[in-house]
């Protein structure tokens, strides 16, 4: 089996995260359960590039669970938990390519590794294996019958790869389940993105000025939870809907630049590059603290960073300490990467698992239907969400009521008016 992890050593460690994550995530675990007797997945090659987590462990368990041939490697330098890694090599003889902190020529040749194993399905987070197809082994495309993306970013790329008809199979976009961005991108994001945070600085929010760049459902969860902890809040946005909803649900809204004379804290959430820029970094106070909730390192501009600087130090293990010519301060958490995985854990394995049963199920449908899809993105199927959202209810003890037949009869009829 072929693997590259930091030490098979921190196995046991990382086994009890993987069990400690699965207790909480029990629809995926019946999940699991189905496909362990079923084997929808029997003969399929799935290569996946997602954060190595626990909860991540816990989803290919299932996959694997239900007949499929794994490999794995990540989707961030800085996401990967090293004992997870080697658990799943160790005690579930999945195949591993991540390390934390791998630079980028070894991010890449780890997404080498898992197209090796020539995949008939692609499970990405951040779209970086499929760009990677596409870009450097189209020979693939003919066996591969469909694909998962795990996140807005991703999914704001293999749209764009769509419209320009250079995508060569189709992606389920699983990020746009209803259970998955209204649920992992504004609890899951909120809470992760204030523990990050605080884990990397040991900050006090209350009475802080907390900026969010961005207030689609990964910035409204954020402003949400800055708001529960005492923070003051402002909201920065581009889309005048967006920035209308942050307004009616309380929160300032203003321009960014002037923002930046006022904000504590600054958290970028948006999917696009170099909003906080040079000109930002200029109108920031003394001990500023700058963030990234993005999926990719490019939301805080910083190579404007770096050029202002006169100089730079690691003043706690999370945060670099940037001296610009004035003598004022800005600290960086998490180099820029997703503060959540960067200085924190990632979301709680009780979000994860909804997002995770998704891309379970997900794979099982495109065993099935993906021959007859077309090479583009596709919302999960209704049918889907609606029972990872049940399935969810039951574990939670909750029932909700059922439609009576004359209710069924009224809402598919256009007959009866007032």
């Amino acid at each position: 089996m072929e693997y590259d992890v930091k030490d098979l050593k921190l196995a046991p460690k990382g086994k009890i995260r993987i069990e400690w994550a699965d207790s909480m995530m029990p629809v995926l675990r019946l999940i699991r359960e189905r496909f362990s007797r079923e084997k929808p997945l029997k003969g399929v090659r799935i290569g996946a590039c997602l954060h190595v987590t626990s909860e991540t462990a816990n989803l290919v368990r299932t996959l694997k669970e239900g007949g499929a041939e794994v490999r794995l490697c990540a989707s961030n330098p800085l996401s990967t938990q090293d004992e997870v890694a080697a658990s799943l090599v160790k005690d579930f003889s999945i195949s591993v390519f991540a390390r934390r902190g791998e630079d980028r020529k070894s991010y890449y040749e780890h997404i080498r590794s898992v197209l090796r194993m020539r995949p008939h399905l692609t499970m990405d987070d951040g779209a970086d294996l499929v760009s990677t197809v596409h870009s450097e082994r189209q020979d693939l495309t003919a066996e591969i019958k469909g694909g998962t993306e795990e996140t807005t970013t991703g999914v704001i790329r293999l749209r764009s790869m769509a419209k320009e008809g250079v995508l060569k199979y189709p992606i389920i976009a699983v990020n746009d389940a209803d259970t998955k961005h209204l649920f992992d991108n504004r609890y899951g994001t909120g809470q992760s993105t204030i523990d990050g945070i605080i884990r990397a600085t040991n900050v006090l929010l209350a009475g802080s000025v907390f900026v969010v760049c961005g207030y689609g459902w990964c910035g409204r969860g954020i402003a949400m939870r800055a708001r529960g902890m005492g923070a003051k809040v402002i909201v920065c946005e581009v889309d005048p809907l967006k920035a209308l909803e942050a307004t009616m649900d309380g929160y300032l809204v203003m321009p960014l630049r002037k923002a930046c004379p006022l904000g504590d804290i600054f958290v970028t959430s948006t999917g696009d590059r170099d909003v906080i820029r040079g000109e930002h970094f200029e109108l920031m106070k003394n001990g500023a603290i700058i963030a990234n909730a993005g999926h990719f390192n490019v939301e805080i501009n910083l190579e404007d960073l770096e050029r202002m600087s006169v100089k730079k130090r690691k003043i706690r293990e999370s945060i670099q300490e940037f001296t610009l010519r004035d003598g004022k301060k800005i600290n960086l958490l998490g180099e820029g990467r997703l503060v959540n995985l960067a200085a924190a854990e990632g979301h709680p394995s009780l979000v994860m698992d909804m997002s995770f049963a998704n891309q379970a199920l997900c794979c099982e449908y495109l065993v099935k239907e993906g021959e007859s899809l077309k090479s583009e993105v596709y919302r999960v199927p209704r049918d889907i969400d609606s029972q990872v959202a049940r399935l969810k209810l039951k574990s939670m003890g909750i029932e909700i009521d059922n439609l009576t037949e004359e209710q069924r009869e009224y809402l598919s009829s256009w007959k009866t008016g007032t």
